[in-house]
């Protein structure tokens, strides 16, 4: 799962590495992450983009700087048995048929089975849906997106109206936030 530590605004955010032929992942959207039988939150790791030779490795498209200490995806219906890169081989996966069949299933873990944050990191996962209010309170909408075009993490937020505007995840523009909400500078919220 991608994880920044934001930064002063005249430093740039560090972007995770990621293998040259796997893209940043696509904008987030209002959705709920996934959730098991016993209401925890998952987060998607990687997504399976096909098959890779004929003994039933696969390509992923990775949104996590790593996946190889998790072994259990998807509540137990994938079991990692190795990873290079972004190819993996999963014990369930017997040959290059069922590799191709499980094109565009996302790896999912669960929330809780994530690394603990260090002070001013933060998952984008965390950041999504969350509400926004100006630091003077008034309420803004909520962040539905979070991009990285390679100067740090841009937060996109959504008003009520349906109109979006987007804020660097800097502390000029982001002073403070939560798990229950995003406080962006005034300066900072489009009208």
């Amino acid at each position: 799962m991608m994880t920044t530590k934001r930064s002063p605004a005249t430093k740039a955010s560090p972007r995770p590495t990621q293998p040259k032929d796997a893209t940043t992942p696509p904008p987030a959207t209002k959705a709920p992450p996934p959730v098991d039988a016993g209401g925890e939150a998952h987060v998607v790791l990687a997504v399976i983009t096909g098959a890779h030779g004929v003994s039933g490795e696969v390509k992923l498209k990775l949104f996590a700087e790593e996946i190889g200490p998790h072994r259990s995806f998807n509540g137990g219906a994938l079991t990692l048995k190795s990873v290079r890169g972004n190819i993996a081989r999963f014990a369930e996966v017997a040959d290059r048929t069922a590799a191709e069949a499980l094109r565009g299933v996302e790896l999912t873990v669960p929330r809780s089975a994530l690394p603990a944050l260090e002070e001013g990191e933060y998952y984008h996962t965390d950041l999504l849906g969350l509400a926004v209010v100006s630091d003077a309170g008034e309420p803004l909408g909520q962040v539905v997106a979070v991009e990285n075009f390679g100067a740090g993490d841009v937060v996109e937020i959504e008003r009520p109206n349906g109109k979006r505007f987007m804020v660097p995840m800097t502390e000029q523009a982001v002073p403070e936030w939560s798990a229950e909400r995003l406080v962006v500078t005034a300066a900072f919220a489009e009208m």
